[in-house]
């Protein structure tokens, strides 16, 4: 895809890779609505690169129908929605339900809700782009954040059943899948020393994610690497499973993570 006059939603426009999405969109010349819970940001982000800006609330599916409603009465038909909004809080299965019921509605079905909105149009015009922030975690995991693994694990899932199921009527899927960014969610996790340790000489930039994004839309990659080495790790996962995750126990107990 290129993305040049582009009608492009992104959510969680209003800060880190969101926000990083939608500079760089606006740059290479695509039409573009971030969206985002806070408002206030979301509004300062869009007048300062001339793009639109909606609040809405991405794990209610009306705000995404509302959202899709009003991209598409002001810009058009939509090319591309970037479903970007999550939250990562650390934790295992001591949270509770009403936690890991709010993770999963915003890393999840926040997905769904924008596939349901979006599809029917996409279809019948046998075209249509969706953008999915996994992370790494979803393709490996996030040791001490339990429900934001299998959140992401579920959103790959996703990712790939929509690929599968329409890729032959006009449909492209990419899943974004980077592992450290330095972003307001990751000075906040590298608070714990341990964190910061393990991240240290991995952490990337919000504009190096943007680049990545770029360059896979314009080859069309199912999976989007902006760490290369994920790839690497992903193989090792597949090809050895049980020396995979005593790797990472070892790592876990090393970085005193332990839950």
């Amino acid at each position: 895809m290129e993305l040049a006059g582009k009608v492009v939603v992104v959510t969680g426009g209003g800060n880190g890779i969101g926000e990083g999405l939608v500079r760089r969109f606006v740059s290479e010349g695509a039409k573009v609505v971030a969206a985002d819970l806070a408002g206030d940001a979301v509004d300062q982000v869009a007048d300062e690169v001339g793009a639109l800006a909606f609040t809405a609330d991405v794990s209610v599916e009306s705000d995404v129908i509302g959202l899709v409603d009003y991209a598409e009465s002001e810009l058009g038909p939509i090319d591309l929605f970037c479903s970007n909004a999550g939250i990562g809080p650390s934790g295992g299965l001591e949270m509770g339900n009403d936690t890991w019921q709010k993770i999963w509605e915003i890393n999840t079905m926040s997905h769904v809700y924008a596939a349901r909105a979006c599809l029917p149009g996409m279809l019948a015009r046998g075209e249509g782009y969706l953008l999915q922030t996994v992370s790494a975690a979803g393709l490996l995991t996030n040791l001490g954040a339990a429900a934001y693994s299998v959140t992401k694990h579920a959103a790959l899932g996703l990712a790939e059943w929509i690929s599968v199921t329409y890729g032959d009527r006009g449909i492209k899927v990419s899943a974004l899948c980077p592992q450290f960014v330095q972003t307001d969610l990751l000075r906040d996790l590298a608070g714990d020393p341990a964190v910061a340790q393990w991240v240290r000489g991995s952490t990337i930039e919000v504009a190096d994610v943007a680049e990545a994004v770029v360059r896979g839309l314009e080859e069309e990659r199912f999976l989007i690497l902006p760490h290369p080495e994920v790839e690497t790790f992903f193989q090792r996962k597949a090809s050895d499973y049980d020396r995979w995750l005593a790797g990472m126990r070892k790592l876990q107990a090393s970085l005193g993570l332990e839950i």
